[in-house]
């Protein structure tokens, strides 16, 4: 089970930090995860079970993130510790995976396969979704566009604001600040284009400069050039 393995995690980082399991509800505690007690953290840690063969306490997402922050540790790593095990829990009747397999799947990397080989491989989820829905794989697909697109939007948000810092830095050399002021457009270019397919999937885009914003309207990059909020303070 999932929960066996951040227990374990849990274990391993407060042991990291030489803390023990009172120092720990502390740190919880001053987060403001007050039912994080060195009771529940017992419970969590040793993964002591009821009659009926349930954990007692399971950890729940907002637990997660709190015993991350407290443990100095990225919550997703409790739950797949990419390095210090081999294979980690998917779905309850379907096969383990190995962590950065999962990782992936969490992130919107990758489709998950609950099949096969220990690292996904030839085997995609093809089968529909309901009696006339779509094929699983495409579903996740579409709710994963997201994924792909916030991590994108940034890296050519900084490629703008580095070819901006060259363009404004002129220099006596004409020809060299021509180029540099292209360089910036181009850079403007493509991050109005990715913005545009950002707006035509619905998402909302983070605030950006308002120099930028008006850039882009002046050389009719935008397609929605109302959906863009300008930085506070900017």
């Amino acid at each position: 089970m999932a929960s066996d393995v951040i227990a374990a995690q849990v274990r391993r980082h407060r042991n990291r930090l030489g803390l023990n399991r009172e120092q720990l509800a502390e740190e919880c505690a001053r987060l403001g995860a007050d039912d994080l007690t060195y009771a529940a953290l017992t419970n969590i840690e040793t993964g002591r079970r009821g009659k009926d063969g349930k954990r007692r306490r399971e950890v729940t997402v907002d637990e997660l993130l709190v015993l991350g922050l407290a443990l100095a540790v990225p919550p997703l790593l409790l739950t797949l510790p990419l390095g210090s095990e081999q294979a980690v829990p998917t779905a309850p009747n379907r096969d383990h995976r190995d962590p950065y397999t999962v990782w992936k799947w969490w992130t919107g990397e990758e489709t998950p396969t609950l099949g096969g080989p220990l690292d996904g491989r030839y085997f995609p989820e093809v089968q529909p979704i309901g009696e006339n829905g779509p094929r699983w794989s495409a579903a996740w697909a579409t709710a994963a566009y997201p994924a792909s697109l916030y991590p994108e939007f940034e890296r050519r948000r900084r490629e703008v604001q580095k070819a901006q810092q060259l363009a404004d830095d002129r220099s006596t050399d004409k020809e060299r600040n021509a180029a540099e002021q292209t360089a910036y457009i181009q850079r403007l270019d493509e991050l109005a284009r990715h913005i545009n397919d950002m707006t035509r999937a619905g998402l909302t885009v983070p605030d950006l400069q308002a120099g930028w914003i008006e850039d882009m309207q002046g050389l009719d990059m935008l397609d929605r050039p109302d959906e863009l909020t300008p930085k506070e303070g900017d």
